[in-house]
């Protein structure tokens, strides 16, 4: 079963969706309130279980309306994905994957643990 982890950082706060097994799947970008950022679990939990795949790495790929998951190769060669909500935003992005197989993974994991998961608040450490 997965879980939101909701952290404040030094410019605001954003959430990790982790798989059962504690690795992150989904990253968040950083919000400014902790009320953004719960509005943004809220699209994922929305938007991830229904959302087709866009894959850019094909030649000739078709586009899909928002929301989506779009593939993408980035700069250093790695494969991720990112999920975009209805307007179009980024609710999340992934890690760099070495194979097409593992990133699809990630996005069937997503669509998974993204359906009941729990929320976490991970605690301020002090400095």
């Amino acid at each position: 079963m997965g879980k939101f982890v909701v952290k404040e950082t030094k410019t605001g706060t954003k959430f990790d969706l982790k798989a059962g097994n504690g690795e992150v799947i989904l990253t968040s970008e950083v919000y400014k309130s902790e009320r953004s950022c719960m509005k943004g679990v809220e699209s994922v939990k929305r938007n991830a279980p229904i959302a087709p795949v866009e894959d850019q790495t094909a030649e000739g790929y078709a586009k899909e309306k928002c929301p989506k998951f779009e593939i993408y190769t980035d700069k250093a060669g790695e494969i991720r994905f990112r999920l975009k909500a209805t307007n179009g935003q980024i609710i999340g992005v992934s890690e760099g994957y070495k194979s097409m197989p593992s990133c699809v993974n990630g996005i069937e994991s997503v669509k998974k643990n993204a359906v009941e998961p729990k929320i976490e608040k991970e605690e301020k450490k002090a400095e």
